[in-house]
């Protein structure tokens, strides 16, 4: 089974240019509102508002998703530009009509069902590598799970905040889960988050640099911004043109159901290991149909090697856009699959490592990627492969910097 996973973080625009300070003020219906959350999603730039309700910020130009939390109000996710002249900003909060606590607190049960599903939501939130294993949920309590067995559908609801200590990485993580979903095969999450830096010992700081590093090594936003640099072969990138179509050798979905009728209908003992080489009867057509349901649905077929990297991407009036027909198989050469990736599946076998292979399979392209290698609609494609095996645990603040060491 191949698995699918959408990344869904609201990316936000970073220019290198002058510092911009932004002030604001948040109020509620009784007056100026203390101790609210005010920062850039998914970065290390955030504040709380004073005792007059009043917060700055200092930011570089560009385009931002501002987000203003406190707990028991709706949140505001406010997108800002800072070429706006205005940049005094008011924000009155709403409190909830019913709050997550209300209505999840008396269900949770902390029982080996929800145990489980914690398990399950660690695998696929936070992930499975290496950089994951000391990445920590300090606060899985606020989680409430539904699991829909009919459909085979989980989905997690955070009551509060998450808290998560990354020990590798050196960041304390404030998310703000606002959906997590396991459909089958497919997993997609999306939220909120602001970054901290740890505190340690000045050997625990080179070490989280170099993770950090290592990290950022490989990972989409490294492809992207080497697109924007064009040194996406020099820093150890490939990049392959494939197309997907359906498996011919595969029975079409209404055929796969009327045979699974025909069999559950059938009076006669149904013998799935016998010999057909060609069917003579209903009942040995829907045997042979059935014994295909295991092969893939699509195949992959490559097309185009080595495609140079500027045929991926186009501009138009300053902007940048992510541009291609059908998908890409993209190779990152300089690193090789961890044993974890390698072995995901139950039935993989233990095999030598090779080179780091990722697919962004196509959405909605043309898409925008912003002048510092974020995709302003991440949306709009999905991955496969490597970098879906690389969950949140392998995610960087949008701010961060590589600094080679």
């Amino acid at each position: 089974m191949k698995n699918r996973f959408f990344f869904v973080l609201f990316f936000i625009q970073f220019a290198a240019f002058a510092q911009i300070t932004i002030n604001g003020i948040v109020t509620e219906k009784s007056g100026p509102l203390e101790g609210a959350a005010v920062y850039f999603n998914n970065t290390m730039l955030g504040t709380t508002t004073n005792n007059e309700g009043k917060f700055s910020l200092e930011v570089k130009e560009g385009q931002y998703e501002l987000i203003v939390s406190y707990l028991g109000y709706k949140k505001i996710v406010f997108t800002l530009n800072t070429a706006s002249k205005n940049k005094l900003l008011f924000f009155k909060l709403e409190e909830e009509e019913n709050t997550l606590e209300e209505v999840v607190i008396t269900k949770t049960v902390y029982d080996d069902e929800w145990k489980y599903n914690l398990d399950t939501f660690k695998s696929e939130f936070i992930g499975k590598t290496e950089i994951a294993k000391d990445c920590e949920i300090l606060n899985p309590e606020v989680l409430h799970f539904n699991f829909d067995a009919k459909n085979n559908v989980l989905v997690a609801i955070a009551r509060k905040p998450l808290e998560i200590k990354h020990k590798n990485l050196g960041y304390k993580i404030i998310y703000e889960l606002e959906d997590f979903t396991i459909n089958k095969n497919i997993v997609s999450y999306l939220g909120y988050s602001r970054y901290q830096n740890l505190k340690g010992s000045k050997r625990k700081e080179i070490l989280w640099g170099k993770n950090r590093l290592t990290t950022y090594h490989g990972s989409f936003t490294h492809f992207y911004q080497s697109l924007l640099k064009k040194t996406t072969y020099q820093e150890g990138f490939l990049i392959h043109q494939f197309k997907r179509v359906p498996n011919p050798k595969r029975p079409s979905e209404e055929a796969i159901k009327k045979a699974r009728e025909f069999v559950r209908l059938s009076k006669s003992p149904v013998d799935f290991s016998k010999k057909i080489d060609a069917p003579k009867t209903t009942l040995d057509s829907s045997i042979v149909i059935l014994r295909k349901v295991s092969l893939p649905r699509s195949i992959d077929y490559l097309y185009k090697s080595n495609v140079p990297s500027d045929s991926i991407i186009s501009s138009k009036q300053g902007i940048f856009y992510l541009d291609f027909e059908n998908n890409l198989s993209i190779v990152y050469t300089k690193e090789k699959e961890e044993k974890g990736y390698i072995l995901r599946n139950v039935f993989n076998k233990m095999r030598e490592p090779l080179a780091q292979t990722s697919s962004i399979i196509a959405i909605n392209i043309p898409t925008i990627l912003d002048k510092n290698g974020f995709l302003v609609s991440p949306l709009d494609v999905y991955y496969e492969g490597y970098w879906a095996y690389e969950k949140f645990a392998n995610s960087l603040p949008l701010d961060y910097e590589p600094i080679e060491q």
